[in-house]
């Protein structure tokens, strides 16, 4: 008898585009964060998503709901317009510390499936401390990483993960995320972004 796929992730490969295919219309699209800079497609997109698939699997950054891989969402198409797209900065004139403005600079932006998505603070940090705790596997010294506005609690997360890239910059070392410094904390329920949440129609 044939099996049911899961709604929670799985192995069926008909759900996924392949690792080697581009499909613009299966991922976000660029949003604020990156969308004035260098964005990757084609073959410069999936070059840097292979490495991202490479570190997640080392670092266990995996989506708990799914199951899987977190870079694997980018290829789910149960989730079109999920996952994450990157930009090679072309300004890096808001950046502090020594060198800043000489680095060379990733940045990468999240789109969760849903504007509630209970994981995109955990996920997020998780990508960040990947790339750049892994930084020697690809060639950027930064890769920055940004929540996209329609999570409800992107303002917060965004802010979280500023000052981990701050503190990356100033010092040379990713933190180490021990809590002491607050930022493996979600945040609290008053940093909503009330302009990105939804009506009653959101699924949650």
């Amino acid at each position: 008898m044939a099996g049911f796929p899961s709604p929670f992730g799985g192995d069926d490969d008909a759900l996924f585009d392949g690792y080697d295919e581009f499909v613009p219309e299966h991922l976000p699209d660029p949003g604020p964060f990156i969308e004035e800079q260098a964005v990757l497609a084609g073959e410069d997109h999936l070059d840097f998503h292979e490495i991202t698939r490479e570190l997640f699997e080392e670092r266990t950054v995996y989506d708990m709901t799914f199951n899987y891989n977190l870079a694997r969402l980018n290829f789910d198409t149960r989730h079109e317009g999920a996952g994450y797209r990157y930009a090679e900065e072309t300004d890096a004139s808001d950046l502090d510390g020594p060198d800043a403005g000489d680095r060379s600079v990733l940045r990468a932006e999240f789109t969760p499936t849903t504007p509630f998505c209970p994981q995109t603070h955990t996920l997020t940090i998780g990508s960040f401390r990947a790339w750049n705790g892994l930084a020697e596997r690809h060639e950027y010294d930064l890769v920055r990483v940004r929540a996209a506005p329609m999570h409800h609690q992107s303002r917060a997360i965004n802010e979280q993960l500023a000052n981990l890239e701050a503190e990356l910059v100033e010092t040379g070392e990713v933190p180490d995320g021990d809590g002491s410094d607050g930022l493996g904390a979600m945040p609290a329920d008053d940093s909503i972004d009330d302009d990105a949440v939804p009506g009653p129609s959101a699924p949650f």
